[in-house]
């Protein structure tokens, strides 16, 4: 399954990473970075009953799909894409920072977070403590926890370690089993993952956001993720409660970015001029 094969290489990854003069370095990044931005409630208020909230993604390839577009070969600009998801109305972003097997980079999140002022999740597989600060140190505002590569104490540890460094948490569930452990187990986490996306066949159907959301407790945040592509399934997730939609590859292949959003969102407005996050105090 493409997953082990992606946590076995982060954690090989994380080896050569393994000093304290690493972690020493990230911590002095840390104290150079300004408060995160406060990814939840800016979902929060972004989200109304007809249209979740947009976490535009920022993904140069994938591992079924390949390069999101065939010019990104020569010339990938993570800034401009961000940029042009937030004069579009994105409420937030997501950068992916896996090089292996997405071809993405921590400097591409830092880059962004230079110059988008938009609260931003950090799309990355989380194995180790060192990648924590990795994100706080190169300006993420939200990390993400995927329930099925983890074991259960990971889970509490990083959420609780997420939590100390002041950044917002995403849980990512496939499954009722999963859904069942966070709710269990990390009873304060606010924000939920739903993953359409089939991890054995990379199939998606948006009728696992439908299954889960019904499990939800009312005073969770709901974000569905993959597989939403037209203004009709847009429509189909506001209806089952969800609060915000992760989406990339619909985005990144179109034609035009600032189109596609009007057409998923069409009483969306543009405009960079309006806050776009708070910051932790």
């Amino acid at each position: 399954m493409i997953l082990s094969r992606i946590l076995d290489h982060k954690k090989a990854e994380l080896r050569r990473k393994q000093n304290r003069g690493y972690l020493s370095a990230m911590k002095t990044r840390i104290a150079d970075r300004p408060a995160p931005l406060e990814f939840i409630k800016t979902l929060e208020a972004g989200h109304s009953s007809t249209a979740p909230a947009l976490i535009a993604e920022v993904k140069k390839a994938s591992p079924s799909q390949g390069l999101m577009r065939p010019e990104f070969k020569d010339r990938f600009d993570p800034v401009d894409i961000a940029k042009q998801y937030r004069d579009a109305g994105a409420h937030a972003l997501s950068v992916l920072t896996d090089q292996e097997f997405f071809q993405g980079n921590l400097d591409f999140l830092a880059s962004v977070k230079d110059s988008v002022d938009l609260p931003t999740l950090n799309k990355e597989f989380m194995v180790g403590d060192i990648q924590f600060y990795e994100a706080r140190a190169y300006g993420a505002d939200c990390v993400l926890l995927i329930v099925a590569g983890l074991d259960r104490i990971q889970l509490e540890d990083f959420f609780v370690l997420a939590t100390e460094l002041n950044l917002d948490v995403l849980i990512e569930t496939h499954n009722e089993q999963e859904l069942d452990t966070v709710l269990e187990r990390i009873p304060q986490a606010k924000l939920i993952g739903i993953n359409n996306r089939d991890l054995k066949t990379f199939s998606t159907d948006l009728g696992v956001t439908e299954r889960l959301a019904k499990r939800i407790p009312s005073d969770k945040l709901i974000v569905s993720e993959s597989g939403i592509h037209k203004h009709d399934d847009v429509v189909r997730i506001a209806e089952t409660g969800a609060h915000a939609m992760l989406i990339g590859e619909s985005l990144l292949r179109a034609k035009s970015i600032e189109e596609k959003i009007k057409e998923l969102l069409p009483t969306s407005t543009t405009s960079s001029e309006e806050p776009c996050g708070t910051r932790w105090v």
